[in-house]
């Protein structure tokens, strides 16, 4: 079982190292979802040891993207591929959740020969059988989803489906809430590969500022290295 790792700082990048996490997906502000991480980050792990995939997000909030965002988001997909990582991970949806089809083309053609993840845009689909298919039609490794819900383990029955509908042409990742007390609702799926942040809360001296959320977290070596006990 593969054991994709979350991040958004070169703390956090060392300590999923350093717990056994078999591959990365680099970000910058997982409180927000996750956006592309900066170049210098880019750089620190493209030396970690493992691959890294890097999010492929211009802002926070939805995934409807213009003209003048698609070109920045092909903008930094050249940084990965400069910075030597592995792949990206990316999605973009129309206001009625499908999947913006144009959009992605251009993106993957952007990234051919890198790696690529369909990120959590899938979980605001309509119909989870079109959208398997246009990720595999796209060339999508695999896709990480919720199974439409806050939490992978609320999602169990749509992810179920949607390992119907790629029927091994793709990989369904679960991700979001997968810990060593949720995967045994998740076991019984049958997937390949999973993806967590193994995450604690982490206090800062910015508090009074309001520089901070209150909801930052950082991957810890403990977190990952139980995990991939409980899968293997």
């Amino acid at each position: 079982m593969l054991l994709e790792v979350c991040v958004d700082d070169a703390l956090g990048l060392a300590e999923a190292v350093a717990g056994g996490a078999d591959r990365v997906e680099l970000c910058a502000a997982l409180a927000l979802g996750g956006l592309t991480p900066s170049a210098g980050l880019m750089a620190a792990a493209a030396g970690c040891g493992v691959p890294v995939l890097a999010m492929i997000r211009p802002r926070a909030g939805d995934f409807i993207f213009g003209a003048a965002e698609v070109a920045v988001m092909k903008a930094d997909i050249r940084a990965v591929r400069a910075a030597g990582l592995a792949g990206v991970v990316l999605g973009a949806s129309l206001p009625d959740g499908r999947l913006d089809t144009p959009v992605l083309a251009e993106l993957v053609a952007e990234a051919a020969g890198l790696d690529m993840t369909l990120h959590r845009v899938v979980d605001l689909v309509p119909d989870v059988d079109v959208a398997v298919e246009m990720a595999v039609r796209l060339g999508f490794r695999r896709v990480l989803t919720s199974g439409g819900a806050r939490l992978a383990p609320e999602g169990v029955a749509r992810l179920a489906v949607m390992m119907r509908a790629a029927a091994g042409r793709l990989v369904v990742m679960p991700g979001s809430g997968v810990s060593v007390e949720t995967w045994p609702m998740l076991a019984g799926l049958g997937v390949t590969e999973v993806h967590a942040s193994c995450a604690v809360p982490v206090s800062g001296t910015a508090d009074a500022f309001g520089f901070v959320t209150g909801a930052e977290r950082r991957t810890d070596r403990a977190r990952v290295a139980a995990l991939k006990a409980v899968l293997a």
